[in-house]
């Protein structure tokens, strides 16, 4: 909604669900996938030329995840088809194509990719998390819950499932449940970011704000606080019309015109109807949730 003061481009409001990144994966099947076209192959020497043996499992798994951290995602989805080929019933690297396609927004065949993992592997976590996250993105939040509650019988107090499993019942509209497993997660993780922005903004969406401001201000006034949780604050008080408080909070990130920008946006939120403004505001924090929860 504006330019933060080192010009970069910067919402206080993190995206809907979907991108318009393209990535071609021809076809996952239970063996394996297809290989994508790549602009670089660091697997050229096959060992046949004076190269050495070819990589094992272990080393292309090691490749694949150091291009997906360096955010390579087409050389990492096809290391990652390597080492299924050595491991054909290994989930890993299923895992690691659907990680590495719902970063580009490939959403439909990061899901192909887990459904492949949790047919190797019925009770794979981070395959679980991954779909649902996949569901979650294309805005089928009871499919999402399917794989969540799945993962939560065997891992009750983890953070990020509950975390995803509150974002599942905001979009559904059901705050109260929503809160509570923010809550849970807050009592296995306290203090952590993503919870506590994910809760502020739940509380928001059910006009709560007092008790929004009370969760967030905390996180969002830290010293080593990040923009984005006090641009949230300053969501939550434009919500209220505290309009020289949002201001305030503001200008400790943004420039001028970007605060005048978000000013002007608030005031937007505050005339939308309950249902619309609810949906706006949930907005701010499924987006950042289903990408942090890996």
């Amino acid at each position: 909604m504006g330019k933060t003061k080192g010009g970069r481009n910067r919402r206080i409001a993190r995206y809907p669900f979907g991108r318009s990144f393209a990535v071609t994966l021809a076809f996952l099947a239970l063996a394996g996938c297809e290989p994508l076209p790549v602009h670089l192959d660091p697997l050229s020497v096959n060992g046949r030329d004076g190269g050495g043996s070819p990589p094992s499992y272990d080393a292309l798994m090691r490749i694949a995840t150091a291009a997906q951290a360096g955010g390579d995602y087409a050389n990492a989805v096809s290391v990652f088809r390597r080492a299924a080929e050595i491991e054909p019933r290994a989930a890993a690297p299923f895992v690691g194509i659907g990680d590495a396609l719902l970063a580009t927004g490939a959403v439909n065949e990061a899901i192909l990719a887990y459904n492949s993992a949790l047919a190797r592997d019925g009770g794979d976590l981070p395959a679980e998390r991954g779909l649902a996250k996949a569901y979650l993105q294309t805005g089928r939040p009871e499919l999402a819950a399917v794989p969540l509650s799945r993962a939560l019988a065997q891992n009750p107090d983890d953070p990020k499932l509950l975390m995803l499993l509150g974002v599942t019942r905001d979009i559904e509209g059901r705050h109260e449940q929503a809160q509570a497993y923010y809550q849970r997660g807050l009592l296995h993780a306290p203090g952590d970011p993503s919870l506590t922005v994910d809760l502020a903004l739940s509380l928001a969406a059910s006009g709560n704000y007092a008790n929004a401001d009370g969760v967030l201000q905390p996180v969002a006034m830290a010293p080593r606080a990040p923009a984005q949780e006090r641009q949230t604050l300053a969501l939550i008080y434009g919500l209220q019309g505290r309009v020289g408080e949002a201001a305030r909070l503001g200008r400790i990130d943004l420039d001028e015109a970007a605060v005048e920008q978000n000013l002007a946006y608030y005031r937007t939120l505050r005339a939308m109807s309950p249902e619309d403004r609810e949906r706006a505001i949930l907005s701010a924090g499924s987006s950042r949730s289903t990408a942090g929860a890996s």
